[in-house]
């Protein structure tokens, strides 16, 4: 009987990546009491400068802890490697920054006084990015609609009446940036 050769494959490197980048900054901000991720992974309304061009994509890597970095990263390494092998890694880093920023733009201008740190748009981003995965350009799949549909109506009720500090305006922002790339961004 021969024996089977078990050999580990680097099947996602993108999301790989960020979850190593995010564990750093998650460490970082352990080691310094918080000031990294207000120095460079969250985002607020502050003067324009290099630090605050950063902070609009960086903020996806800043986690409070390590169960908002295990949730996060959860869905990211499970759902992340459908999407990354379906756009490829550099779509789905074009993706992610694009997501990142639109996020940052509705929290400034919508988000108040409060800081935005995390990976859930990139998360809502990427289960409606993998709704689309089996589909061909010109379609519309009916679990997007379907996920679209219970994801935005959970987010919508939870932002008006739960008080939990979550951003639900970066889970729906993030959630609609997946959708629309999914739907016109195909390989």
């Amino acid at each position: 009987m021969q024996k089977r050769k078990i050999v580990f494959s680097f099947n996602a490197p993108l999301m790989i990546g960020f979850a190593l980048v995010a564990l750093t900054a998650l460490l970082l901000s352990q080691v310094t009491n918080g000031a990294s991720n207000r120095l460079v992974f969250s985002v607020y309304r502050s003067s324009m400068s290099p630090l605050f061009i950063l902070r609009l994509f960086c903020h996806v890597f800043g986690h409070n802890d390590f169960t908002h970095y295990v949730s996060n990263m959860a869905l990211i390494l499970s759902l992340g490697p459908i999407v990354e092998e379906r756009f490829g890694s550099i779509r789905v880093l074009i993706m992610f920054a694009i997501t990142a920023l639109v996020s940052s733009v509705f929290h400034l201008f919508f988000g108040g006084n409060t800081m935005l740190l995390g990976a859930s748009g990139i998360v809502f981003m990427l289960i409606f990015l993998a709704s689309t995965a089996g589909t061909s350009q010109g379609e519309i799949p009916i679990t997007l609609i379907a996920v679209c549909a219970l994801y935005l109506t959970q987010e919508i009720f939870s932002g008006l009446f739960a008080a939990d500090n979550i951003s639900h305006l970066t889970h729906i922002v993030g959630g609609l940036c997946g959708a629309f790339m999914g739907v016109f961004i195909h390989k």
